[in-house]
């Protein structure tokens, strides 16, 4: 298997000791329990995302779906939030641009769409935040497991700036489109409950329990013949991930002449202080 830029060290049980990494980043681990591996974020307390987070994350990805051994994921994360999107407050192009990339593979969402395209199902533990891109990265999933305290937000209007990471086909398509209008036009959050009740996710689980439950759920998962559940997965999800390249082309050209506008830099101060934006329309 060619190097990868994460840790891809695999355990039989994950409170083992792991074998050599691959190329170690600080950011990304991944371990394996029997048929069912976890990517775990590891950018506390809120891992915030960018290009080069999402490229590694879907790099192990890929690397799983060549893994004959592995049969689902489990997506989770360390800290305080799931991951509450990109920290826009430090560096306002961070939510499209890897500035130490190659200028031609720079898009986030270019990395994204290699997630969409992964064979294997995916659950989403999602405790804390799932805030703007990490909501995008956590509809990305198959399932979704959280807690009541998780909060749900795609807060891009909150900052003056266009949905991205697919939100905009992903929102629909799992709550329906007047709720999607919802969340998406005023940017407001629901819990972990709400979530469950309008189908954006699909278990609730006890705080402190809500990785040991996608677990769970992923080792069901692996109790399926293997061929079988990715030929069901690849038709259930046809066509989507052509849909989802088609909505970030779309946001992408949205996300950037609104990035220059004087609503994007007094929404990024505003979330910056914790205060109500005042917006002009300019």
């Amino acid at each position: 298997m060619a190097s990868l830029p994460v840790v891809l060290t695999y355990a039989k049980r994950a409170d083992e000791a792991l074998d050599t990494p691959v190329n170690p980043s600080p950011d990304l681990a991944v371990t394996k329990d029997g048929h069912v591996a976890t990517i775990e974020l590891q950018r506390p307390p809120h891992n915030f995302f960018d290009a080069g987070l999402v490229r590694n994350i879907a790099a192990a990805l890929e690397a799983l779906d060549a893994d004959d051994d592995c049969r689902a994921v489990v997506l989770a994360a360390q800290g305080k939030s799931f991951c509450a999107g990109a920290d826009f407050a430090r560096n306002p192009h961070v939510a499209t641009l890897d500035e130490s990339a190659n200028p031609r593979d720079k898009h986030l969402y270019k990395e994204a769409m290699r997630i969409f395209r992964t064979a294997k199902p995916i659950i989403a533990a999602v405790h804390g935040a799932a805030i703007g891109g990490g909501l995008g990265l956590a509809c990305a999933a198959d399932f979704r497991v959280t807690c009541r305290e998780a909060k749900f937000s795609a807060n891009f209007t909150k900052l003056g700036l266009h949905p991205g990471f697919g939100l905009t086909e992903m929102l629909p398509t799992l709550v329906g489109v007047q709720r999607a209008s919802l969340l998406l036009y005023s940017g407001r959050r629901i819990d972990g409950a709400q979530a469950v009740d309008w189908g954006l996710a699909d278990v609730l689980a006890a705080d402190g329990e809500v990785r040991s439950s996608a677990l769970v759920l992923a080792h069901e998962l692996a109790e399926s013949a293997p061929l079988a559940l990715q030929s069901t997965r690849q038709t259930l999800r046809r066509g989507l991930a052509e849909r989802i390249e088609k909505a970030t082309e779309r946001e992408s050209i949205e996300q950037d002449w609104l990035r220059r506008t004087e609503d994007f830099a007094e929404g990024i101060r505003a979330a910056s202080a914790r205060r109500s934006a005042t917006f002009y329309g300019r």
